[in-house]
């Protein structure tokens, strides 16, 4: 980290606000603490930024939601219930939207983005999955997986609201799944109001990180460390494992009909036109990792790099990267209007226009 970086940051933090204590001087935990308003919300690190509707919606630390009604020229703060700094956010319709972060947060809003409750949280994650694998023991004494998981799921209870939440999809308003740290993965059928474990439904034996999911024609992939790629199969109602030539972790996954991309970490791109039998990997030219990636109305698939680099698909579905004046961190990125794109990063939310 540079000299400069390295006070900006400590600066930026006091201006954004410490966090507060009751009156008294105690702790209040972050999820029991709404976000604070700030002039600096815009600037400060972004996660992630969808499109519902009319509306764009971006999501980041310390709780900050904002949301743009004109394509990203105005950004207005959004009214959110905790401090947990987020990490993703999807929205099924233009008014249903969830979002899921840090201390296992899940939020919801029934208004585009402009307010959000909270669904869930980590305090309450490990009593779920103690409660749900407990009645599996006790369906199936003799299935040994279940004492295992009963022993993990205590462990959350004791270690707390500590499990991130990484991404979030749903398929419509009622049916979604959230996936995290340590293959931490959940699934609702009511749109949130109940949330249940899936982990023994998922291909996913060491436990590894699920860092993304995203659904191709319905239905949802996930694209997690050491090359784990999942697709859901609804023939065996589970999570299964695709084989990759990548053994390095994977960042997120896009696609359509039987072509799939996946990307991941030091520039690896993979494509696949078989629904995802065999892989070809591309070559994007770069060492950085690839973290965000968007589809645009011709069909092609722009990628972005951590340091800002784009890359799009070719007709012949091979990359090319395009030309940038500046480079700056790109953590999620979406389609505003036409050509115009808006890019969220650690330096905020900003425009920009393909060439």
């Amino acid at each position: 980290m540079s000299d400069f970086y390295k006070v900006l940051l400590p600066l930026l933090g006091l201006l954004l606000g410490a966090m507060p204590l009751g009156a008294q001087g105690e702790f209040i935990d972050v999820l029991d603490l709404p976000a604070r308003v700030s002039p600096l919300a815009q600037v400060a690190p972004l996660n992630d930024v969808t499109r519902t509707g009319d509306k764009l919606v971006a999501v980041g630390q310390r709780g900050h939601i904002l949301f743009s009604d004109d394509a990203g020229n105005q950004w207005q703060q959004a009214r959110v219930p905790v401090s947990s700094d987020l990490n993703a956010v999807y929205f099924p319709t233009p008014q249903q939207g969830w979002a899921v972060g840090h201390d296992g947060v899940i939020l919801h809003s029934e208004d585009a983005g402009a307010t959000w409750n909270k669904q869930l949280d980590g305090r309450q994650i490990g009593g779920l999955m103690l409660a749900h694998y407990t009645a599996l023991a006790a369906a199936e004494p003799n299935n040994e997986q279940w004492a295992a998981r009963q022993a993990d799921a205590q462990r959350m209870v004791e270690e707390g609201a500590d499990k991130a939440l990484l991404d979030v999809w749903f398929a419509n308003e009622r049916l979604g799944y959230a996936v995290g740290v340590f293959g931490l993965i959940l699934r609702t059928e009511d749109g949130g109001q109940h949330w249940q474990p899936l982990g023994e439904r998922t291909d996913n034996p060491q436990s590894l990180h699920l860092n993304a999911i995203a659904g191709v024609d319905g239905v949802p992939y996930i694209a997690g460390e050491q090359g784990l790629l999942l697709r859901w199969d609804v023939a065996q109602q589970r999570f299964v494992a695709l084989q990759t030539p990548y053994s390095g972790s994977f960042f997120g996954v896009i696609g359509t009909g039987n072509e799939l991309l996946v990307y991941g970490l030091r520039g690896h791109v993979l494509r696949s036109v078989d629904g995802g039998t065999s892989w070809n990997m591309l070559n994007s030219g770069l060492q950085n990792s690839i973290t965000a990636a968007v589809r645009d109305a011709s069909g092609h698939v722009l990628l972005f790099s951590q340091v800002g680099h784009v890359l799009r698909t070719t007709s012949s579905g091979e990359l090319e990267a395009l030309p940038q004046q500046a480079l700056a961190p790109v953590s999620g990125a979406d389609f505003a209007a036409g050509d115009s794109l808006v890019l969220v990063g650690n330096r905020g939310v900003r425009s920009q226009r393909l060439p």
